[in-house]
């Protein structure tokens, strides 16, 4: 194989990739889902709800990481739609005239929603910071989350394409990831679990975002759960698996 054959996957998903990033900044919507949202959440729940919650520390503390995965999910619905509209829309189809790698499509749809995710991330954990938030996190600490979120973005990235591939519609794209947006609400993010009652405490101890939330929340108190750790890790390679398998199936049926 020629070293320009094997170069050709890597040149179509950069060319895909600044497609998607192109279409981003000409959407502000997705801007505003990404970055404004979760910051307009923290700020509500820490100024206007913060006191009425007894969490054992500054809620500031408490709610950061919560917030950190609630700015993960507020962000899915564009890629989801995005992916959807270029299959209604015959896109791919003009792709494969092209003979651009079919792999790079979807890659570059994983690769920008984790490059626009991430971003918001750093925004959100920034804004934390001058509101006073404290971790007393190590330096390798601090990578250990930022190793979570980047695995988190990338098992629901995987995830999201696969809603989107497939929804019969933009539309119905869009509305497939509200689960994922009200999973947070539903986990540790905003108070323990413990303190839910019953039936709803089950189900936020037992879901994916409780133990990927109260590992980020250990390693900023520089006091990681090997078990949350442990399922945290799992949850999101199952998630980023099962995403992958289903978007690629869902691909080369459609495309």
């Amino acid at each position: 194989m020629s070293t320009t054959t094997a170069a050709a996957p890597l040149t179509d998903a950069a060319i895909m990739l600044r497609r998607n990033f192109k279409h981003t900044l000409r959407n502000p919507v997705a801007l505003f889902n990404s970055i404004l949202m979760p910051l307009i959440m923290m700020l509500i729940f820490v100024y206007v709800f913060g006191d009425a919650f007894d969490v054992g520390v500054d809620y500031i503390d408490y709610a950061v990481p919560g917030m950190l995965m609630m700015t993960v999910s507020y962000g899915l619905s564009a890629t989801s739609a995005a992916v959807s509209s270029d299959m209604a829309k015959g896109i791919i189809n003009r792709f494969k005239v092209m003979d651009v790698s079919r792999g790079a499509v979807l890659t570059a749809h994983v690769v920008a929603t984790m490059v626009r995710t991430l971003l918001a991330l750093a925004v959100v954990l920034g804004v934390g910071l001058l509101l006073g938030f404290s971790p007393a996190a190590t330096f390798p600490q601090w990578l250990g989350v930022a190793g979570i979120l980047v695995l988190t973005v990338f098992a629901v990235s995987w995830l999201t394409v696969a809603l989107g591939l497939a929804a019969k519609t933009p539309e119905s794209a869009g509305f497939a990831t509200v689960p994922l947006i009200m999973l947070p609400f539903l986990s540790s993010a905003i108070v323990p679990a413990e303190k839910m009652g019953p039936g709803i405490r089950e189900f936020a101890e037992y879901q994916p975002f409780t133990p990927i939330i109260e590992t980020v929340r250990g390693l900023f108190t520089g006091a990681p759960s090997a078990g949350s750790v442990i399922a945290a890790v799992a949850w999101c390679a199952g998630i980023a698996i099962a995403g992958y398998v289903w978007a690629r199936a869902k691909f080369s049926k459609r495309a």
